[in-house]
């Protein structure tokens, strides 16, 4: 008989179970807690002093009764730890805040340009501590940074390993840890995104998930989670050869899906996305040519990914606000056009992420780790 398990366990398995069930239901009863866990009031009781003690569960109105007293609601308490997202980008870095329940709170943008300098780690630092010294928090409640970059990083986060956009391959975490005093870690801008996506939806399971801003992303989600492959570079379709005589794309490398499938093949000079989508949906030929024409080449890489990985497709990234079912019908439909296994099935979806997601799938590991501690 396995005699492993103690009383010590006993009492950290309740807190944990009660604990995780105010979160997930929001607002619970004294008595129903006890009621949906089989456990004694005295012991539920003594757990919610315990948790709010430690500020991780509040008092939060009371539940409407016909009759006698009113029972308290306990929540738990959102901003009993936080974490930061920043977004690296050329020529703008993004920071927020993002509480247990993985919204963000707080955000500030940053207009600064890129380079390879101490000045610049240094001055993003500064502006990440000056960011969490202004909001309502210590220390402590701080569980972690999570920098997004454009670029592929280690397993562990502490180094990119392929940063050919901002050209900082090999770049350590410690450029900005040295002067922020919280764990910090790297994060794949589209596993980032991608990250998010899981947090906000609970009916993925398996996809591919696409995040198209100004460069293309991929990520792939097995059983819920992230997939990283041996090397770190599963779902970086981005570099898959769509064309071997195509544009030059940034790895060196000739006729990339990237160069077919991003922003930077779609908008023309300093044309914005708002820009382009108003003349599109205005139907000015030049605009609808140009769509027609970037779903054909995205339809054309989809089909081939949906070959190899025959799951959900999610459309994310910057393009995602402004894609409407009908841009999603007439994909679904050049897909068919093109596929040995044609199906009025529809696959591809469009992101439910919301603004900033990011950066808020930079942070969002962090609250994973601190909620699987409890």
């Amino acid at each position: 008989m396995d005699n492993s398990f103690t009383f010590k366990d006993v009492k950290k398995s309740n807190y944990s179970a009660i604990y995780h069930l105010i979160y997930q239901r929001g607002k619970l009863s004294k008595q129903e807690i006890a009621h949906q866990l089989q456990l004694s009031l005295p012991t539920v009781t003594q757990n919610l002093i315990r948790l709010e003690n430690e500020k991780l569960i509040e008092k939060n109105g009371q539940f409407q009764s016909s009759v006698g007293r009113r029972a308290t609601a306990y929540a738990i308490s959102p901003k009993a730890r936080i974490s930061i997202g920043v977004e690296i980008l050329k020529k703008k870095v993004v920071i927020l805040a993002v509480d247990l329940l993985g919204h963000p709170f707080q955000h500030t943008t940053l207009t600064i340009d890129y380079a390879d300098e101490s000045s610049y780690y240094k001055g993003v630092s500064e502006a990440v501590q000056s960011f969490i010294s202004s909001l309502d928090i210590n220390q402590a409640q701080v569980l972690g940074i999570g920098f997004a970059v454009q670029a592929l990083t280690s397993t562990d986060g502490q180094k990119i390993t392929y940063g050919k956009i901002l050209n900082f391959t090999g770049l350590p975490i410690n450029v900005f840890s040295q002067y922020l005093d919280y764990p910090c870690m790297f994060v794949h801008d589209a596993k980032g995104a991608a990250t998010t996506e899981l947090w906000v939806r609970d009916d993925i399971g398996d996809a591919v998930y696409l995040s198209i801003g100004t460069h293309l992303g991929g990520a792939i989600i097995l059983n819920d989670h992230i997939y990283m492959g041996k090397e770190g570079h599963s779902g970086t379709v981005e570099h898959m050869t769509i064309n071997h005589d195509g544009p030059p794309c940034y790895c060196g490398k000739k006729g990339c899906m990237e160069t077919y499938s991003s922003l930077s093949a779609l908008l023309e000079g300093d044309e914005s996305l708002n820009f382009f989508f108003q003349q599109l949906r205005a139907e000015h030929p030049s605009y609808v040519k140009r769509w027609n024409t970037f779903l054909d080449n995205l339809a054309f890489s989809i089909n081939n990914i949906h070959l190899v990985i025959n799951r959900e497709f999610i459309l994310g990234g910057h393009i995602s606000p402004y894609l409407e079912q009908k841009d999603l019908e007439i994909l679904h439909e050049k897909v068919y056009e093109k596929t040995a296994f044609p199906s009025k099935e529809p696959f591809i979806h469009i992101s439910r992420s919301p603004k900033n997601g990011v950066p808020i799938g930079a942070a969002i590991p962090f609250i994973q780790s601190f909620l699987n501690t409890i």
